[in-house]
């Protein structure tokens, strides 16, 4: 049984799957499983007859549907779709660190204090949580042409502006001297654009929550999360088991569950990737057996992938 996304079972669905090494590589369009509205997981099985074969059929109509889309958008495929929009800030990096997310103090870490709180469409019920963009504001006059760079740490519910700043991030995108008097602005016009996050020499994370309760449920956190992608599924099994538990989102980048695997631990997670979805593995005991609330482990992986976006116009450029 191969897991790819939410609690429907479907078969003869082999085609759209390419299996290649450790990385299972398929056809993501996000589009498509929303309409499906599935929350997270599909298995996809090729073992059942009776029952499936009016899911498979209507999964299938559908995907041949968001294929012509998806056809029809790839001359438009690009890393980095440039948006219009506004921005403001927060007098205190701590509002957006203790927000949504959940990251806390670990999000300066994330984002040397440069943290933004977005709008739902960027947010996506967490899935954007850790996301990286490049903002700069309009004014020549007032800001420079290369911006600065932010991390998303917190969900922004006013519709005037699709980002809020710390102040940090905010007087970053001001030209030298010119720091008070974009703080004054309040509301700036801005242009901005997703990016890879780069955290160097740093693999993705995983820190155990405080609201495990070993043995009987598992709580972890993303944390480090390179490239520019969106973690969107994620397993769990015992060290050299196939005997995959998937797990749930429960908030932001926390995922758990509640059918723990005993021992050591090895995780498994779909990341969106180009037009496709991604299996990332971890090749070695990402917690220990004897794995502990509030500590953070090394997954030995790091993400470097990048999602592409169908749009107009595309900026392959770095801002400078």
């Amino acid at each position: 049984m191969i897991r790819a996304f939410g609690g429907l079972h479907v078969g003869h669905v082999r085609p759209l799957l390419l299996i290649s090494g450790e990385i299972l590589t398929f056809l993501y369009i996000p589009q498509f499983l929303e309409l499906l509205s599935y929350p997270t997981s599909l298995y996809i099985t090729s073992q059942q007859n009776k029952t499936t074969n009016t899911y498979s059929h209507t999964l299938m109509a559908l995907f041949l549907c968001f294929l012509i889309f998806l056809l029809a958008s790839s001359a438009t495929a690009c890393d980095r779709c440039v948006h219009q929009t506004k921005a403001a800030y927060f007098n205190k990096a701590s509002a957006l660190s203790s927000g949504a997310c959940g990251y806390g103090s670990l999000a300066l870490g994330l984002g040397d204090g440069q943290l933004a709180a977005a709008v739902p469409s960027i947010f996506k019920d967490g899935a954007g949580c850790g996301a990286c963009f490049q903002i700069r504001c309009k004014n020549p006059s007032l800001c420079t042409k290369a911006g600065t760079r932010v991390v998303v740490t917190d969900l922004n519910h006013n519709n005037q502006t699709e980002f809020v700043l710390s102040s940090r991030a905010f007087t970053a995108m001001a030209q030298k001297g010119q720091g008070q008097q974009i703080l004054k602005a309040g509301i700036v016009d801005i242009e901005y654009k997703r990016v890879p996050c780069d955290y160097k020499n740093q693999n993705l994370a995983v820190r155990v929550e405080e609201s495990s309760q070993k043995p009987n449920y598992l709580a972890i956190k993303f944390l480090y999360q390179g490239g520019q992608t969106e973690i969107v599924g994620v397993d769990v099994a015992k060290v050299g088991s196939s005997n995959w538990s998937f797990m749930s989102r429960n908030h932001g980048p926390v995922w758990d569950t509640s059918r723990v695997p005993q021992g050591p631990l090895q995780f498994r997670i779909v990341v969106t990737a180009g037009y496709d979805g991604k299996w990332i593995w971890a090749q070695k005991a990402v917690l220990p057996v004897d794995w502990k609330n509030g500590v953070v482990y090394d997954s030995g992986v790091k993400i470097t992938d990048i999602a592409q976006e169908g749009c107009s116009p595309c900026d392959e450029n770095t801002w400078s």
